[in-house]
């Protein structure tokens, strides 16, 4: 499976985030609300309205939190990051199998994301559940953990038997639409910056960095 789970957000970050979420009580609303016609039908969830301030404020961080990370910039290429809000499960809410919508009105939609902002044993049930052709894998995070993954994939999460689930999950519109595209940038960019931290610049490495800036521009919007 095609994915990158990392430590996104440090426990200051998390605690001030929950805290603020926590003492919100006005803008949370039906999920429903930004669900696509296939998606709306099995979507049970609550989310903080996009436009509340809090929001706004955190979706800020998590923007620069992302496109600061070299590891994550390296795996999605992100031309776009869009569409992010934050979502609240409790008992009994969950959301059933589905597939996200390839163009929203924010950007086109290569890779999904979801942030943890609860400690995976702080409650129980809500698995992210990610299918592909021949598998099925189910993910708990910790706080401050994200989980990216092809926004192609048909992906639920199963129901919450007890406790709240925070996260937040948004997309990112990348530079090279192809998952096999991106995943042979990946392991090239890896390759390249782990001989160069072993054992410095070289003109062999040169060419392997010329290769892989060229090979974006071809592969790349």
């Amino acid at each position: 499976m095609n994915y990158l789970t990392q430590q996104l957000l440090n426990a200051e970050e998390i605690n001030l985030i929950n805290k603020d979420l926590e003492d919100e009580t006005q803008n949370w609303e039906d999920g429903i609300k930004t669900a696509g016609s296939h998606a709306s039908i099995v979507k049970n969830n609550l989310q903080l309205n996009r436009n509340s301030e809090i929001s706004k404020k955190y979706s800020q961080l998590v923007n620069k939190k992302i496109l600061s990370n070299q590891l994550i910039k390296s795996f999605s290429i992100p031309k776009r990051i869009h569409g992010i809000m934050f979502t609240k499960s409790s008992k009994n809410m969950h959301y059933g199998r589905h597939i996200d919508n390839p163009y929203m009105s924010s950007g086109r939609s290569d890779l999904s994301f979801t942030l943890s902002l609860t400690n995976k044993d702080s409650y129980e049930g809500g698995e992210l559940i990610i299918e592909t052709l021949n598998s099925e894998e189910k993910f708990k995070l910790n706080a401050g953990q994200i989980i990216i993954y092809p926004s192609s994939y048909l992906h639920a999460v199963s129901k919450v038997n007890s406790g709240n689930r925070l996260v937040c999950v948004g997309w990112i519109e990348s530079y090279v639409r192809s998952i096999e595209e991106r995943e042979y940038l990946f392991d090239l960019d890896a390759g390249a910056r782990s001989l160069l931290t072993k054992h410095g610049r070289s003109d062999e490495l040169d060419l392997i960095f010329k290769s892989y800036s060229n090979l974006l521009r071809v592969m790349g919007d």
